[in-house]
């Protein structure tokens, strides 16, 4: 999925989000804002939103000096997250289809993104959650799982942190034992890696790896050999998140997407409204359901 205009002013905020988050001092927040607008003009507009995103904070961590400056923001969503979670199994035990359930858990956690204009803040996550029991959850949610039970293995694509204690309740509804779960390669965004996934707890339940990138995506040329050969030998891939959307949905891969639905370019590519929770097919499983009898 390439970039448009209307991207250009989700680039723009993500780059104000980012000096307003992490440079404490008001008098250089000007300065390095105008270099970073300097940055997304001078970009590559022809690819991907999260290949753009990923060079718009490369040089956002190049500006600030700091490696990670959203990793106070991800502690206090893996916190907020952590406190929820005994709440939430008890809701996904207690629901008449727990697989549901922990599908809307999962991608409902979807929402903790600072490059979302729809983002929700961390304190506002409980709230949130209790929305997503009467949204409509759109697309094959059967389909995901009879190909979750015919696969030998599965790669589980992670996204965000706090996100990422949610994915483990999924995980735990799935067959864990064919599951790998793939992390950020480095900090970029809110995007969890191998620190959060740890938090989470989630190496108790399934081997967790990273891409080796450091894009808020999966760009497949821009990940490890490593990666991207476990990519080509799974027999299912589930991708978390809009930046999963976004660089994988043309690819030939029996892939399931889930995530909600944050900006309208995408809301019209998906044919989904805005604030949808959505279970994807990629473009290998509507190709072999449009060729079924």
């Amino acid at each position: 999925m390439n970039i448009l205009l209307e991207c250009v002013p989700c680039f723009a905020r993500q780059a104000l989000d980012a000096v307003v988050e992490a440079v404490p001092d008001p008098g250089l927040r000007e300065p390095i804002l105008r270099r970073l607008l300097h940055e997304i003009a001078d970009a590559d507009w022809s690819g991907t939103p999260p290949a753009m995103a990923q060079r718009l904070h490369r040089a956002i961590r190049r500006e600030l000096g700091h490696p990670d400056p959203y990793r106070a923001v991800k502690d206090r969503m893996n916190e907020t997250a952590r406190q929820l979670v005994p709440a939430m199994r008890a809701r996904i035990a207690a629901h008449p289809d727990p697989r549901e359930a922990a599908v809307r858990v999962a991608i409902g956690g979807n929402l903790l993104d600072v490059g979302a204009k729809t983002q929700i803040a961390a304190e506002d996550l409980s709230a949130h959650l209790e929305t997503i029991w009467t949204q409509p959850l759109r697309g094959d949610l059967e389909g995901l799982f009879r190909a979750a039970e015919r696969a030998h293995s599965i790669l589980y694509l992670a996204d965000n942190a706090g996100e990422i204690f949610f994915d483990r309740l999924l995980i735990e509804q799935l067959p864990a034992e064919k599951i790998t779960v793939f992390m950020r390669g480095a900090p970029v965004l809110n995007d969890a890696t191998a620190v959060d996934a740890e938090a989470a707890g989630l190496p108790e339940i399934a081997p967790v790896l990273d891409n080796g990138s450091d894009a808020p995506g999966t760009i497949l040329e821009d990940c490890s050999r490593d990666f991207r050969d476990w990519f080509d030998r799974a027999d299912l891939i589930i991708a978390k998140g809009q930046g999963n959307y976004e660089t994988l949905s043309d690819v030939d891969r029996n892939i399931f997407f889930l995530f909600t639905v944050k900006c309208p370019l995408v809301a019209g590519r998906v044919g989904e409204p805005v604030g949808s929770l959505v279970v994807k097919p990629g473009r290998m499983q509507i190709e072999a359901n449009e060729d079924s009898p």
